[in-house]
């Protein structure tokens, strides 16, 4: 393993912090410095600031996003973390981000090759949202949604869409564009009121209120780790 990898998975801070780290000499392998290409394994002594540092397990967690909470790790504005809702030992970090105001399924890991694959833009993820909206929602709009809709930073991929009553739509994705859903819905004259997303992959919510979290099963695990 990478020793910045060790060092995140540690929960000691991110990849790219980790190598802030190792640069000014702060990170010792064996009691020697720790180099950037510097690879380490379980019998390896990893110490930051003379204190020794060791490996976190593994941890896959769902959790049912509530309102008002950020996906980031920092909010200069002291809004409420969706970190905060799972008190755990181990860092684990958001798999992509819900806005503030977008409810529903988040997957947090402290897996971050796993992390970085289920984000990379070449694996499909489907992720299912619910959107209530405002305007006339006809067949014409949802079949331009279902063909792809021209945004500002290029073409967004087809989507599978259905309406589910007249101010209510489902929508699956598997691209990871800022705002996308409500982005792709203005294009066709819908103002989302609210996004809830229902299901990320094959998780959903089932017995998850609003603000509860689980540990996902090996099942899950591998299931996302076979996503292609």
């Amino acid at each position: 393993m990478r020793l910045n990898a060790f060092l995140a998975r540690a929960g000691i801070t991110s990849r790219r912090k980790a190598d802030e780290l190792i640069k000014a000499g702060r990170v010792t392998v064996n009691g020697k410095n720790g180099q950037l290409n510097s690879n380490v394994d379980q019998n390896d002594q990893v110490a930051l600031d003379g204190k020794a540092v060791g490996a976190q397990k593994l941890r896959y967690i769902l959790i049912n996003k509530p309102t008002g909470t950020v996906t980031t790790l920092k909010d200069p504005h002291g809004r409420k973390k969706i970190i905060d809702l799972v008190n755990i030992s181990e860092r684990v970090v958001p798999v992509g981000r819900l806005d503030w105001d977008t409810t529903g399924a988040l997957l947090l890991t402290n897996d971050g090759e796993l992390a970085n694959q289920l984000m990379h833009p070449s694996f499909k993820v489907n992720k299912t949202y619910t959107a209530t909206v405002q305007g006339e929602l006809t067949e014409d709009k949802l079949n331009k949604l279902r063909r792809g809709v021209m945004l500002d930073d290029g073409p967004s991929a087809p989507a599978q869409v259905r309406a589910l009553t007249s101010s209510k739509i489902e929508i699956i994705i598997h691209e990871g564009r800022n705002h996308l859903v409500k982005r792709m819905l203005g294009t066709v004259d819908l103002k989302v009121t609210a996004l809830h997303r229902s299901i990320y992959e094959e998780l959903d919510l089932t017995e998850l209120r609003p603000g509860q979290w689980r540990d996902l099963t090996k099942k899950e695990i591998l299931q996302l780790r076979m996503v292609k």
